[in-house]
Order: structure tokens, then sequence, then C-alpha cells
């Protein structure tokens, strides 16, 4: 059986230094942070440690080891539970991991396979229909892509990193069937 894995980095959408207001459970009396996963993209609340400086968009190790800056891990929240400054800062921090992992999401144009019969992965992503599916088959055929400038450049595909950043806010924001680059809530 494959061990489940976490999280281990993840990024800043939102500091609340006084904790989150409401009733019941969802009280929380201590300073928290709204964050976005590394790997999974998955959406966490977490409590920090006291007197630590927290900014917006900030890499902050969340895995099992010594946290410098994160206390405990609240838990996975819904895309409906973010404040809305973290709604605000969701498109700029995943197109920032995007990037900072380009190889990783170039690999995706390199081996994503057929869903079904019909449907290819690539036209799951914003603007990529048949037509620019078959110009990246064809052309990963020839040779693997090495980034997305060398991707636009031999396909015609307007904007790769876009594309894969527009999936990846629909997957977050909407029940979506398929999922390529975050976890089922």
């Amino acid at each position: 059986m494959e061990k489940k894995r976490y999280e281990e980095v993840a990024y800043v959408l939102d500091f609340l230094p006084q904790g989150k207001g409401g009733f019941g459970k969802n009280f929380i009396a201590e300073p928290m942070v709204q964050i976005i996963g590394e790997e999974f993209f998955t959406l966490l609340e977490a409590t920090v440690k006291p007197n630590v400086e927290i900014n917006l968009h900030e890499r902050l190790y969340i895995g099992k080891e010594k946290r410098d800056k994160i206390d405990h891990i609240l838990g996975r929240i819904t895309y409906e539970k973010l404040t809305p400054t973290a709604k605000s800062e969701l498109p700029s921090v995943v197109e920032e991991i995007v990037r900072t992992h380009e190889k990783r999401f170039i690999q995706f144009f390199n081996t994503a396979q057929p869903i079904t019969p019909r449907m290819h992965a690539f036209e799951l992503l914003p603007g990529i229909g048949k037509k620019y599916m078959w110009q990246i088959v064809n052309e990963r055929e020839k040779k693997p892509f090495e980034s997305f400038a060398d991707l636009h450049s031999r396909t015609g595909v307007p904007d790769p990193l876009r594309a894969v950043v527009k999936r990846i806010i629909e997957e977050l924001t909407t029940n979506q069937k398929y999922r390529i680059f975050t976890r089922q809530f």
C-alpha cells in the first residue's frame, strides 16, 4: 500500500494575526495563515508560532519535521473558506509555483495521455482543443519539450503557463470530474 504523501512546503495566501472570527469550532483566537501547498495545491489553514513575521507569498516549510514558523496544521479547507485576501492572492501564487517548477509541468506536456478514447488530458487545459492537442503530441514525439517557451514556439499554443495556471484555479474553485494537478478535497 502506498504511503500517504503530505505537503512539505506551502505559500502564504493570507496572514490573520488576530486569528479567525466566527462561532463554535470556526473561531480561532491565535495567529494563523491560509496557505497553498507547493506539490498538490492543497488549501490549508495553520497556526503560527508566537512572535514570527509572516509575509504574503512567503514560502514556508510545513512538513512533519521541525517547522520554524508554523505551529500546527489545522486542516484542509475549500476555496469557499478562503478569506477575500487569500482568494485574490491565489492566482499569482499559483503562477509563482508553476513558474518555479516549470520542469514538472513541462513533464506533464511530455507524458500526458488520453483520459478517454475521445478526450486527451491536454484538452482539459483552457484554450487547448483538438488542433493544439495534436500539435503537442506530434512535436513531443520528435523531441521532448524543454520549457514553456519551447512548447509555445514549436506548437503555437498561445500561453502554456497561463493555461496550466487557469486549469489549477478551475480545479481549486469548481467541482471537476477530472483533476490533473490537484487532489480531490
